[in-house]
């Protein structure tokens, strides 16, 4: 709507990126403050409460029982619908980037229906589902960037200017795996309050500024950067995310009055990857998405060794967990990961002038 309004005024305001990306953030932010209090007192008359893993640490089935979930749908919806009123909308890559959020939004939320009916978190759908329906629908977005978008296929790596390789159409094959990898290592750092939400502000903030860097030529060529053209409106929705998800976090800090589920973790995962893959920084996720990448390690790390050598390397994992049994606060580990993921994304933002 605002940048359709450019054209009507006599002013052209609302043609600049940088002020619908604003006028986005502040939109989703205010819609978060006042949609979560209403969605928390309704998700608790209705019971949509987060079911705890039996085997979680003790102390999630004292302080965390009973608190409404799915908070994801209201983040996903924040994020739209400041999207469509600053977005412009003839643009292919903001309707990737809407299509990206509500798929996976969705099968999220199936997830979360599943477990809240059954009142058992490993009662949502089935792992081969789940994955089925995430190389689905990243499968769909992927083919909208190939066939319908500019987006070239070359894959470029960190420090280096040029690309190194042209994959033509099974770079397909490579975006899915992007997709898939971001949203389930966002859906596993999901575990304690504000700890995946921090991370994923973070990583888009960091994405939001590669986005507008490569949609702008000038900028691209004298950073040496790939220019994508049109991908710089991708800021708007990164910054309509980074609003929604901040109003999350008002409500989500500890102790969390409401968590995101799977259809928040999904979503913001494969938002990440999306924006990566427009910005062609797919290589640079490691970096940006360090802690999502710890997490999802230690959990491979852990089942791997369990099955060859029948002794496990944490004493629980995701990561998070093994500090929890090793006594951290909860508030210390939080803080600790934050920290950390700040970090990982600063670095990221310097490889800008190491090319």
């Amino acid at each position: 709507m605002l940048y359709f309004l450019a054209e009507r005024l006599p002013f052209n305001l609302f043609s600049y990126i940088t002020v619908r990306s604003g006028a986005a953030f502040c939109m989703a932010f205010a819609l978060a403050l006042w949609f979560f209090p209403r969605f928390i007192v309704w998700a608790k008359r209705q019971g949509a409460t987060q079911p705890i893993l039996s085997h979680a640490p003790a102390g999630h089935h004292r302080s965390k029982q009973n608190t409404p979930t799915m908070g994801g749908a209201v983040i996903a919806a924040c994020a739209l619908i400041a999207t469509l009123l600053s977005v412009n909308l003839s643009n292919v890559f903001a309707w990737g980037g809407i299509l990206t959020i509500a798929l996976f939004s969705a099968i999220g939320m199936l997830d979360d229906v599943r477990k809240i009916y059954h009142k058992q978190n490993d009662k949502g759908l089935s792992a081969r589902l789940k994955f089925v329906l995430q190389i689905l629908a990243a499968a769909i977005v992927s083919a909208l960037l190939l066939f319908v978008s500019n987006l070239n296929t070359l894959l470029y790596l960190p420090f280096i200017k040029e690309p190194i390789a042209d994959f033509g159409l099974y770079m397909s094959f490579f975006w899915i795996i992007v997709f898939v990898s971001a949203s389930n290592a966002v859906n596993i750092t999901d575990g304690l309050d504000g700890l995946a939400a921090a991370p994923g502000i973070f990583a888009i903030a960091t994405l939001t500024v590669f986005v507008y860097i490569s949609g702008h030529a000038q900028m691209s060529q004298s950073l040496l950067l790939p220019s994508v053209s049109g991908a710089g409106e991708m800021a708007v929705i990164a910054s309509a995310m980074l609003g929604a998800l901040l109003g999350f976090l008002w409500f989500n800090a500890n102790p969390a009055e409401v968590f995101m589920g799977d259809s928040g973790s999904l979503s913001i995962g494969a938002f990440i990857a999306y924006l990566a893959i427009i910005s062609k920084t797919e290589a640079l996720l490691i970096l940006i998405c360090f802690i999502f990448v710890v997490e999802t390690i230690s959990v491979i790390l852990q089942v791997g060794s369990y099955k060859l050598r029948r002794r496990r390397m944490f004493l629980m994992a995701p990561l998070h967990h093994h500090f929890e049994l090793m006594r951290w606060a909860e508030n210390k580990i939080i803080v600790r990961f934050w920290i950390i993921a700040l970090l990982s994304n600063v670095l990221a933002l310097i490889t800008i002038k190491i090319r």
